[in-house]
């Protein structure tokens, strides 16, 4: 595959991200064959809930919906909630959203998906204590391990990340 046929991913995490949220699909993109951009609610390093650092690859005011087919927003709890408070990624979102693109979610990270206003009447999971947050704002929650609905996929816990990464690999592959 030449790198100008490899497909783009875009994972938006913040501080206090859950590790393997973010480095399992960070490994298993690249492992696959896609390149991977890692984009930061504040442009610089971050920490995760378990004390890994991660860098950002790519700065917010360079995110461009063409250069992406999917973008990934992990949970853990701090993360989300500091991405959902930028503009510009949860318009990103959104137009990614719009566009077609995958929007892959696990754990808290739909809170990103609610404000960016794309959750309602879909089908969506999440960890079970913002569940009240997915259904106030109009989404059919559904207690499972993975949800797929159109180009919205998500998952409800790190316990569930090999389904989920299987889930989005093979949206992305078909």
């Amino acid at each position: 595959m030449k790198n100008n046929d490899k497909k783009f991913v875009a994972i938006i995490t913040g501080p206090g991200y859950e590790d393997a949220e973010v480095i399992v699909p960070y490994y298993r993109f690249l492992e696959e064959g896609f390149l991977v951009d890692v984009i930061t609610s504040n442009d610089s390093e971050v920490k995760g809930k378990h004390g890994y650092v991660i860098a950002p690859t790519k700065k917010i005011k360079d995110l461009k919906v063409a250069d992406y087919e999917v973008v990934i927003v992990p949970g853990g709890y701090e993360a989300p909630d500091r991405v959902r408070q930028v503009p510009e990624l949860v318009l990103f979102v959104k137009q990614m959203f719009n566009a077609g693109k995958l929007v892959s979610t696990n754990c808290h990270g739909p809170w990103v998906l609610i404000e960016a206003g794309i959750v309602k009447g879909k089908k969506v999971t999440c960890y079970k204590g913002m569940k009240t947050d997915l259904i106030n704002a109009g989404a059919n929650y559904v207690e499972k391990d993975v949800v797929v609905d159109g180009n919205l996929i998500s998952s409800d816990h790190p316990r569930s990340i090999g389904p989920w990464m299987k889930a989005t690999i093979e949206a992305l592959r078909a």
